[in-house]
């Protein structure tokens, strides 16, 4: 078969040497922009696509490494390619450590959060969601022309839970942990079947709740916790069965138990990092919980967890960013950052703030939901917080998520969830729990699967979705190394590939519809969601939409024998 590209670009997985012919390009290839990243940031399709480079540096081996801090290469707007209603192909050679100190954020965008105009494709890393790691090192691309976003479909309730403590996506699923308070009751963990469906995948614990969830060198690993219901101003739960035990899931109803935390009786958040589990143990009150138990824990193997100290408040949910671990606390606005061992640094309180529940990049930047304004807070350095506006009249920010360019927050009392549009400009984007009689409605939990977002409430316990623009998700974890992705905007639906194989698209869709044109710069490295932690090679945009055999020829030809 005749070759679709006329140069041969020989890229190695094991990335040992790696060097690229500059070869001219037959005029129907369709190929529109190519920055070889080799030696600089050059586009090398002819067509003056060239990039300036931000602190993105060039090695021995070839490639560009971004440092997932402030390198990134921006082609300004004015010559940044115009894709408009037309299909296109974006493809890259990417590589990602298998051990993350930080979030790994976006391959390439060009969007206009203003307009809510334009793609985003990068890699969703996301830690912080109150108590989960809901997203780990799944693929995403999507587009928007400011379609969507405020109807939201009820997904079901898992079982007869309460509140929806943790969403996380996990080898091609999408998994809930619950709260079920009755006397007879235990947590689940549920695993979604579509439409309202969800399948049972067992109650490990005696304990009321499973709370903290996190992908871990492949697998799931879940986290019981007692909560009364007290906090959320509902009757007492009669199941008095302590929590703080991890377990660790091995399909259908099947758990493996991995050891009680100390004497704690609440694994309030797992995180992931430097390829090692922990888990955050703060509890939700004094309700049954004397002596109260605090801090970080780390997992060391079956039955073993280490003590990595306590910043003197709890512990609660777990955040990674940029080389750090960071603690968020329900007491006095605390917020701390690991030092290692058992040493800690206060880096709160945060401002107008007595508990921090939440955490997420978007733009770059550290940001934290809060209690009892109902704000977020934007990290600006040690004791240093800078306000980005309340969300409506609501007292708390819970669930946090960035989805297609937009960061998205659920709240306390109402359920509701709001899009953020502007400095300080919070758009409300829809209530989620219309239950009546009850004082608090929680939004309190989210994930980005099936190309939607998913938020889960209290009391109801119902998940619902929500889809802005069009979006598609490879919803298993990508491998380390190096690996060959490719977003194709096809006539009526989004592709998306890894090494060649087409492993997603979206439902089919009006182009005529679609006509991206933001007057933003393009940017390889950065987006909306953070800077690109990883190396970089053979970034490529054609204008056209590329078939499967001519993207698993591409990947094939890309790569060395």
């Amino acid at each position: 078969m005749k070759s679709l590209f006329v140069h041969t670009a020989l890229i190695s997985l094991a990335w040992v040497s790696i060097a690229f012919p500059i070869a001219a390009y037959a005029d129907d290839d369709g190929l529109v922009a190519h920055w070889k990243l080799t030696a600089d940031a050059r586009d090398g399709s002819g067509n003056g696509h060239h990039a300036i480079n931000h602190r993105v540096s060039f090695d021995a081996d070839h490639c560009a490494t971004f440092d997932g801090i402030d390198a990134w290469l921006e082609v300004p707007a004015d010559r940044a390619p115009k894709l408009g209603t037309k299909p296109f192909t974006i493809a890259a050679w990417i590589h990602t450590a298998e051990e993350l100190d930080d979030v790994l954020g976006d391959i390439m965008s060009c969007f206009d959060p203003k307009t809510r105009n334009g793609f985003n494709f990068g890699l969703m890393n996301y830690a912080g969601v109150t108590s989960a790691q809901s997203n780990w090192r799944n693929v995403f691309f999507g587009i928007d022309a400011a379609k969507g976003g405020e109807n939201w479909r009820d997904c079901g309730r898992p079982g007869t839970n309460q509140q929806i403590e943790s969403l996380v996506v996990f080898d091609g699923d999408l998994y809930a942990s619950t709260w079920e308070p009755g006397e007879r009751d235990r947590g689940h963990v549920y695993r979604y079947a579509g439409g309202d469906k969800w399948i049972d995948c067992g109650a490990p614990d005696p304990a009321n709740a499973i709370k903290g969830m996190a992908v871990y060198k492949g697998r799931l690993y879940a986290g019981s916790e007692l909560y009364s219901g007290g906090g959320s101003s509902l009757p007492l739960s009669p199941n008095e069965s302590h929590g703080g035990r991890v377990y660790r899931y091995e399909g259908g109803t099947r758990w493996t138990d991995c050891g009680k935390v100390a004497d704690v009786r609440s694994i309030s958040g797992l995180a992931v990092f430097k390829g090692k589990l922990y888990a955050g143990t703060g509890t939700t009150g004094a309700w049954r919980d004397t002596p109260r138990t605090r801090g970080l824990y780390r997992f060391d193997g079956i039955g073993k967890w280490s003590d990595c100290g306590c910043p003197d408040l709890r512990v609660t949910h777990l955040g990674v960013h940029n080389g750090s671990l960071f603690g968020l606390s329900y007491d006095d606005g605390g917020f701390f950052r690991y030092k290692g061992k058992t040493d800690w640094e206060r880096l709160g309180p945060v401002p107008d703030t007595t508990q921090v529940y939440s955490m997420m990049i978007y733009e770059g930047g550290l940001h934290v939901g809060t209690w009892p304004t109902g704000s977020v807070f934007r990290f600006e350095g040690p004791q240093k917080w800078t306000h980005v506006g309340r969300l409506g009249e609501e007292k708390e920010v819970m669930a946090v998520s960035v989805y297609n360019g937009k960061f998205y927050a659920g709240t306390l009392p109402m359920a509701d969830v709001y899009r953020y549009d502007d400095k300080s400009h919070w758009t409300h984007v829809g209530q989620l729990d219309h239950t009546p009689d009850v004082k608090y409605r929680r939004a309190w939990s989210m994930a980005v699967f099936d190309g939607k977002l998913f938020c889960g409430v209290l009391p109801s316990g119902h998940v619902h979705s929500l889809e802005a623009g069009k979006a598609v998700t490879y919803d298993q974890q990508l491998p380390a190394g190096w690996r060959h992705l490719a977003a194709v905007r096809a006539d009526d639906r989004l592709q998306l590939y890894v090494d060649g194989k087409l492993v997603t698209e979206s439902t089919a869709f009006d182009s005529h519809e679609w006509n991206l044109q933001p007057d933003m710069p393009l940017k390889i490295g950065f987006g909306q969601h953070d800077y690109f932690n990883g190396r970089m090679k053979d970034v490529r945009i054609y204008g056209r939409a590329l078939r499967a055999d001519q993207i698993r020829e591409l990947h094939e030809e890309s790569r060395e024998p």
